[in-house]
């Protein structure tokens, strides 16, 4: 069934759209150089061809059924009555991107996005699972993840499913809101890495016999600020490129989504540089790179819809809960997430997608003049909700059944001799390569 046509946009604002797109590998790009730098030396070219396959298989499983079930607004898909209501539950587009006219459309530029948003969610678990998470098992949880997890959600919020109904169906706001991907790229891929991080366990060494968690300092802080750079631009087009095919903002409006993306990010960067400053005497590197990352997450929802001091204040609050989210995590709940992917990407999401109902303006469905819609802060704690809720246990359950066949974590002489050498029988600096000694600890 087609439920209604989609948005038409101008053929101006769809080549600047398109040139958006083109800059979101630069967000992947700075993704793994991030991952790559706060994991070991011993693991930087696993990390680095494990980010390589990631983003092919997702690409490959995207464009063979995973955009079958994302769809989009006004495409075909399953609905099911409920109530007296319509609601959108799945996407029905042939697969392979048959029928899909590549010329442009809103529907084709959606397609491309989301082929490039589902490599992005694949790169943000291997953060969690550095170390010790084994090649293949990266590739198979990333197809599970490409052609399940992904989809269905991004269906929910971007292809007119029932998320995005709730405006139409029950009067909430405009509907779910999201428009840079806060949940359905950046919360989809924190909780996967959630759940990658709970399945595999804590590295060798992390935690003494009595539970205290050891410092694993990265090896290249160069790498990972480098990649925060890299990570900022690919925002720029991701938020841009969002902002314009699933809200119907004018091409003009990304300056005013650019500003934002920046003033979050680096508002968010400073904040975990000052709480860190205060409370261990120094700043540390890592944890103001995790709080950047979490404001470019949190700033996604929101971008279109909050002036540049509102903006600041998303990234200010986006810097606090990751800098303190990553000792809880660490401390409280004993996950090792060496690249702090669960805090910057599914907290610092889970965040930016609240934001929009406790900070931003949305304008109200059917008008460009921007007020408080009623209801919209409900409609973003349900698509929260959502994602705990379903995409969560989704992706711990998928990923635990792979775990039960094939063991995705690598075995213990591989975590020793490191896993360049052990799954690629290379190592990334082989003239300058050392093992700690650090299996004395649990």
């Amino acid at each position: 069934m087609t439920p209604g046509s989609g948005p038409a946009i101008s053929e101006t604002t769809a080549a600047l759209c398109l040139m958006f797109i083109f800059l979101a590998p630069f967000a992947g790009a700075g993704l793994a150089l991030i991952n790559t730098g706060l994991g070991r030396a011993r693991s930087a070219a696993h990390l680095m061809m494990s980010s390589l396959c990631a983003v092919s298989i997702a690409a490959v499983v995207y464009f063979v059924w995973g955009f079958t079930w994302q769809g989009f607004e006004g495409g075909p898909a399953h609905i099911l009555n409920v109530g007296g209501k319509a609601w959108n539950w799945i996407g029905a587009q042939p697969l392979f991107l048959r029928h899909l006219a590549l010329n442009g459309s809103p529907a084709s530029l959606a397609a491309l996005l989301g082929m490039m948003s589902v490599g992005l969610a694949a790169l943000i678990p291997l953060g969690s699972g550095a170390d010790r998470w084994r090649l293949r098992a990266t590739c198979a949880s990333t197809a599970l993840l490409a052609g399940v997890t992904y989809p269905i959600f991004a269906h929910w919020a971007w292809g007119g499913g029932w998320l995005a109904q709730l405006g139409e169906n029950y009067g909430l706001g405009r509907g779910f809101v999201d428009a840079g991907g806060s949940g359905t790229i950046q919360a989809v891929g924190g909780l996967t890495a959630l759940s990658i991080a709970w399945i595999l366990g804590p590295r060798r060494g992390k935690y003494t016999m009595e539970g205290i968690p050891t410092a694993i300092p990265g090896h290249n802080s160069s790498f990972v600020v480098l990649g925060c750079m890299l990570a900022m631009v690919g925002w720029w087009g991701l938020n841009s490129a969002g902002a314009i095919l699933f809200t119907g903002a004018g091409a003009g409006e990304a300056v005013a989504v650019a500003i934002n993306t920046t003033l979050c990010a680096a508002a968010s960067a400073l904040m975990a540089a000052v709480i860190t400053g205060v409370r261990f005497g120094k700043p540390d590197v890592s944890l103001t790179a995790n709080g950047w990352v979490g404001g470019l997450a949190a700033s996604s929802a929101a971008c279109v819809f909050v002036r540049p001091p509102e903006a600041a204040a998303i990234g200010m609050l986006a810097g606090a809960l990751v800098t303190l989210s990553v000792e809880w995590f660490e401390l409280r709940m004993s996950v090792d997430d060496p690249g702090g992917a669960i805090s910057a990407h599914a907290m610092g999401g889970l965040w930016g997608v609240l934001a929009v109902g406790v900070i931003a303006r949305v304008p109200a469905v059917g008008t460009n003049a921007m007020g408080e819609p009623p209801g919209q802060l409900l409609a973003q704690i349900i698509g929260m909700a959502t994602l705990i809720g379903f995409v969560l246990p989704l992706t711990y359950g998928l990923n635990w059944l792979l775990n039960r066949f094939r063991p995705q974590r690598v075995a213990a002489e591989g975590e020793r001799q490191g896993m360049d050498l052990h799954e690629l029988g290379a190592g990334a600096y082989p003239e300058f390569m050392t093992h700690g000694d650090d299996f004395s600890q649990r």
